[in-house]
């Protein structure tokens, strides 16, 4: 399974809002700090907010914050929720045009292994994620 560089972008976001909850940061500070196109980022930000994972408050003063606790948030479900649904093989597809797709059990062997990966990070939320608090001061600090 690849994890593409959308999620990956969207979880450091997650962390980022998660350790951060004493103000409300930009899309433009965290671009900035993760070094990371302004208007990529701003994608990533809004399949958040579509998702649910993410408030975005408007106006002077505005900014972005967590629209759950983060030991309500799985990262399992962010992955979903962003990558979609995961073809990891062609016979997974709706189009696939495979000879051997109906007796085929190599598509069982990679359900499988795919309904796993995604369990261990079900079993995850953004809260196990965060570490101690001394992490979160040392890398965050204004």
């Amino acid at each position: 399974m690849h994890i593409t560089q959308h999620t990956d972008y969207a979880l450091r976001v997650l962390i980022y809002l998660a350790t951060n909850t004493d103000r409300l940061p930009t899309v433009q500070e965290i671009a900035v700090r993760f070094d990371i196109s302004r208007t990529h980022l701003m994608k990533v930000v809004n399949g958040l907010i579509r998702h649910g994972f993410v408030e975005g408050i408007r106006g002077k003063g505005g900014g972005l914050r967590l629209a759950s606790q983060p030991s309500e948030i799985s990262i399992g479900d962010v992955v979903r929720k962003m990558e979609g649904e995961p073809v990891l093989v062609e016979c997974f597809g709706a189009q696939s045009k495979c000879l051997l797709t109906q007796n085929c059990r190599l598509t069982g062997v990679f359900r499988n292994a795919l309904n796993a990966f995604f369990a261990s990070l079900d079993a995850v939320t953004l809260e196990e994620l965060l570490g101690p608090a001394q992490w979160q001061t040392l890398h965050f600090a204004r």
